[in-house]
């Protein structure tokens, strides 16, 4: 008897083991997006919760083309951020829990992008910038959550020069700190970005528009290295 029930405990773990997560389909993770079908884009200024101060402005410049290559109008960046400084409304933390239909009158978007940049280091003797980021795209009629992912970027700005020894491993590490220090913010938010948003449900001005539902949604919390 105690030897059938290691037997059991030992397959029980083999199977818990092996078990694989069913990807879940586009038009279940993001239903409201299918549902209410926006078209208007509107970006939110980021919310900077990290150290590094010019994250907010890099990371705001490079949100709209991933989005519009993703069939979305977007509200032209340099216009939208004056009106919003203009009203007072530059802090996004502000309106992320609150009624969002004023910005619907204001600017005919048909939804608000907030980002939440929770962390941004770069390093140099790592080779890497380290970023936390959320999206969250809310409707401005419902105020509900249409689409969210949060991921845990590395960006890798490690170089090779082709060296041995200890020395090629010496003007690996002094090119690639260079590297690190003249990487652009505008090149990191760019590729968080991208890599982000091609799980977004394809817009009204994409081929792909209503016909990827079944399309496998990326995960809601991820972690990635990009370069």
């Amino acid at each position: 008897m105690k030897r059938y029930l290691i037997i059991l405990v030992i397959a029980s773990l083999v199977f818990a083991g092996c078990s694989v997560t069913e990807p879940v389909a586009k038009s279940n993770a993001y239903k409201g997006m299918y549902d209410e079908e926006p078209l208007t884009v509107l970006l939110m200024p980021p919310i900077n919760r990290s150290t590094n101060v010019e994250a907010k402005e890099y990371f705001h410049s490079s949100l709209s083309v991933p989005i519009a290559n993703s069939g979305y109008y977007v509200i032209p960046p340099f216009l939208s951020m004056e009106i919003l400084k203009r009203e007072s409304a530059y802090d996004s933390e502000l309106f992320l829990n609150s009624s969002l239909k004023k910005f619907g009158e204001v600017f005919g978007a048909d939804v608000a992008l907030f980002t939440i940049i929770n962390k941004w280091d770069k390093s140099a003797i790592a080779s890497q910038v380290d970023i936390e980021v959320e999206y969250v795209l809310k409707s401005v009629e419902s105020n509900e959550v249409l689409y969210t992912r949060k991921g845990a970027i590395t960006y890798d700005t490690s170089v090779s020069t082709g060296g041995s020894g200890a020395i090629g491993l010496l003007a690996d590490l002094a090119a690639s700190a260079i590297n690190t220090a003249a990487t652009k913010y505008v090149d990191v938010a760019r590729s968080c970005n991208t890599y982000t948003f091609s799980d977004l449900p394809a817009g009204k001005y994409h081929e792909k528009h209503n016909i990827d539902r079944e399309e496998p949604a990326g995960e809601k919390e991820f972690k990635v290295n990009l370069n």
